[in-house]
Parts: structure tokens; sequence; C-alpha cells
């Protein structure tokens, strides 16, 4: 199979001085899906880089518009897999969540896409392609896309070469343009990875996935928490936030009798104190055979006023493209009126 241009950092591409630089501005200034809609090369030109690389990892594209506006993306790549990317508009920005897996291996309980298993890792390019068709499908440019998060399907950090050479690419002036300000990579809680990250010159914002803040309640939910302990991530949390200067958030998804109750939003202030963090109670949103379901909007309430008393931000995240399956925890390659995809993640 030819080489994937996508999968190429900027400084990697073909071409040279003021050619180079208009292939680039076609595939992320304008986004293009094709050589041939690169009119201002020559048709040799294009015909070489049609021989010599292929610019799509997608066979098939399937659309599921959400009463609120935002859009689900349900890719199907050249090898069948399938992986989904949504797309959120706001009044200010325009937000996409990518996935950076097919499936996840993490098996996160009350997450349709930890049922699925895992597929694999995505490249970076199918991490960019999900972005550049998005833009194209809404017809805006690709930089009008200014928020993204690494909360699709998969963990981040378990595909760390790949997320990491796609978010050099997302932030690199000659490709997408991103602020790292804008960028936030969300993962399960792996502190060696963490770590790691933290090393780099990628400082994108930090999301680490806690949902407990007690070892039994979240082994029981998280089975990386087995081997992961609340200490270990909180420790690499806050080395994170030492080198990257910056603030690191904690997911909450609220589980009614599970990880709501009172003495669990004091314990989760107990081991945020210190550090510069802010923690988004996310209400579950159901799906089909989960084995939860959301605390109530008191008890959302009532964790909040503990956390907010004890000085802790946090606000209560309302997610978007619910009915679309494209809310948080829902993402599972199924389609709005519950059929799932013909292929699985596994």
């Amino acid at each position: 199979m030819k080489p994937y241009l996508l999968d190429l950092h900027p400084d990697q591409y073909p071409l040279s001085g003021y050619r180079r630089n208009q292939l680039l501005e076609w595939v992320f200034k304008r986004g293009v899906g094709s050589f041939g809609e690169m009119d201002n090369l020559p048709k040799a030109l294009r015909d070489d880089l049609e021989r010599d690389y292929r610019l799509s990892a997608f066979s098939k594209v399937e659309t599921f518009p959400s009463s609120d506006g935002s859009t689900k993306y349900l890719y199907t790549l050249l090898d069948g897999r399938q992986m989904e990317a949504v797309l959120m508009p706001y009044a200010d920005r325009t937000t996409i969540c990518v996935s950076t897996m097919v499936g996840c291996p993490a098996g996160c309980s009350f997450c349709a896409t930890g049922k699925l298993g895992f597929g694999r890792n995505l490249s970076a390019g199918e991490v960019i392609e999900q972005i550049l068709y998005a833009a194209r499908d809404q017809g805006i440019a690709p930089g009008a896309i200014r928020n993204l998060v690494f909360m699709g399907m998969g963990e981040p950090l378990l595909n760390y070469d790949n997320t990491l050479t796609a978010a050099r690419i997302m932030l690199h002036e000659d490709g997408l343009g991103m602020s790292q300000r804008r960028v936030t990579l969300s993962t399960v809680g792996l502190p060696k990875q963490i770590v790691k990250l933290a090393g780099e010159d990628v400082t994108v914002k930090l999301a680490i996935s806690l949902h407990a803040p007690d070892e039994e309640t979240r082994k029981t939910i998280i089975p990386t928490a087995h081997a992961h302990t609340i200490h270990g991530i909180l420790e690499a949390a806050r080395e994170y936030q030492r080198r990257s200067k910056r603030r690191v958030t904690f997911e909450y998804a609220m589980l009614s009798g599970v990880n709501d109750a009172l003495w669990q939003a004091e314990l989760l202030a107990d081991l945020l104190k210190g550090l510069i963090s802010h923690v988004n109670l996310i209400p579950m949103n159901a799906w089909a055979g989960a084995d939860f379901t959301s605390s109530s909007e008191s008890r959302i309430q009532a964790f909040y006023d503990i956390l907010e008393a004890r000085g802790i931000p946090v606000s209560v995240r309302r997610s978007r493209g619910r009915d679309a399956g494209a809310a948080c925890g829902q993402l599972a390659l199924k389609r709005p009126d519950g059929r799932s995809s013909e292929i699985s993640a596994a």
C-alpha cells in the first residue's frame, strides 16, 4: 500500500520550496480530500503525488447529526475497522472529540466503548484525518476547529507515539496550527506515561478520568485501577503540573449508588488539596446494556456543593450529542436507531 501522507510530520512532506508550501496549504489549511483539487500544482506533479501517496485512510464515512448541533462521524478504515469522532459547535468555538484507537483496552465498566474490546491503534494520520474530514463535511476550514479533545475511542497514552505525532502535527504552524492551550488529552490514569508526557515538548492540557476517590470503588469500575493506585496517579499529575505549569482536570462520571456518596466528595476534596485542578462532574449518559445509571440531579448538586465549599474548582459537564449516541461514554459504533455497526472493534 502507498504511504499515507497524513502520517507524516509537516517537516517530512515531499517537494521543496514554495511547492511544498502549496502542498501543506492544500492539506492543512484548505483540507482538500484529493490531490486533483490542488489546482495550483502542475498536473504532472499532482499525478506524481497520486502515484506515490494516498491522502485518505477512510473507505466510508457515515454522519449522524444531533438535535443540539453536534455531529457524530462513523469512519470505516481501509482495513474494515471502524471508529468515531464527534464535532461540537458552540457559540464561541468549535470542538472536535477524536479517537486514538479502534475500541479501547481500558474496559471501564460504565463506558460503552470499553465493552467493545480493543481493535488496534490508529496511526497519527488516521487521527488527523478525523479533523480534516469533519471540517470538509461542515464546509469550514480545518483552522476553524480550534479546540480538540483526545476523548473519543481508546486510551491515548497506550498509543503513545502515534498520539504524540498527531499532536505535533496539530500544533505545528505548517500543520493545523492549533494552540497547546486548546488541546486536551484524556487518560484513565497511567502514571509512567503521564510522567513521560511531562518531559515532552508538547504541553497540552491533561484530563484524568478518576471517577472514584477510594481504591475499592475505583477497582470495581476501572480495570486499570488494579495496576495503578490513586496515589500514583496523583503523584504523576503533580509532576505533570510542575513541568507543564498547567492545571490538571479530573473527570468524574456520576454513577448512582457507586461513587456519589457525600463522604466520597469529602475524600476527593482531601486528595486534591494543594493541586491546581478542576473537577468535571459528568452525569452518566445512558447506553443499551449499561449496568449503571446516572446520579440524581439532587445528588450531583450535593456532591458539587461539598467540593465547592472545600475550595475545589468544579463544574457539571453536560455532554453533547446524546440523541446521536455521541455523548461521553456512548461511542460504541452504533447508529442512533440502535443498530450496531456491521463491523465490530475487536
